[in-house]
């Protein structure tokens, strides 16, 4: 005689009801599949930012932390920087003013963090300065050379600092993406070059759109 292994209705409907949990969670955490004008801009595995640690002249440390509970753009670069990086910060402020324009409680979800990977040049005062040229509300940060290029690597952004020209005088060849990192502290989208604040603004709406279900 053959013994069948009977399951327990309790335990059959206990998992079920397990399963349906684990799809809701990932339905809410990854939502379904994104509109096709957001193909190659939304990453496709959303990566956590995992533990990294700068410095600020006036804000304190920015840390994991600081990437959770709002949106954030993160862009590399430098303060020598001859056109990249001022023309980018320049379209990410025409851009913050856009969505002050459609309302300003939609820019409190939101930060823009400059992180300068030139730290031997770019001190955290005059990052501030810096940043503050393009929008006050901007965050410069740096730190040592392990620290960011432990960051980098986590953002799949590269760096190069080469030969001098003069003493003191170098170019750094540098990612010229910017990243969006989402209130969960993860890694979701990049924006390539060129940069066009009408264009960040309507990929960052129908992004966050997107995440929120009115897609």
């Amino acid at each position: 005689m053959t013994n069948k292994r009977i399951i327990p209705i309790g335990s059959l409907v206990i998992g079920l009801g397990f399963a349906l949990v684990l799809l809701i969670t990932h339905l809410l955490v990854r939502p379904p599949a994104p509109p096709a004008e957001l193909e190659g801009v939304l990453r496709k595995n959303f990566r956590p930012i995992g533990g990294f640690e700068l410095q600020t002249h006036d804000r304190g440390p920015i840390n994991q932390s600081s990437l959770r509970g709002k949106w954030s753009l993160v862009f590399f670069g430098y303060m020598s920087c001859p056109d990249v990086c001022p023309n980018t910060l320049h379209e990410l402020s025409q851009f913050h003013s856009l969505l002050l324009d459609a309302g300003e409680e939609e820019t409190q979800d939101l930060q823009v963090l400059f992180v300068s990977v030139d730290p031997d040049r770019d001190s955290t005062e005059a990052l501030a300065r810096y940043v503050r040229h393009f929008d006050r509300r901007f965050i410069g940060a740096t730190a040592g050379k392990g620290a960011i290029d432990r960051l980098t690597r986590q953002f799949d952004a590269d760096y190069v600092i080469e030969a001098e020209t003069y003493p003191g005088v170098y170019p750094v060849a540098h990612t010229s993406a910017i990243f969006l990192v989402d209130p969960l502290g993860r890694l979701v989208a990049s924006f390539s070059q060129p940069h066009y604040a009408a264009t960040l603004l309507s990929q960052y709406e129908k992004i966050t759109a997107y995440f929120e279900g009115r897609s």
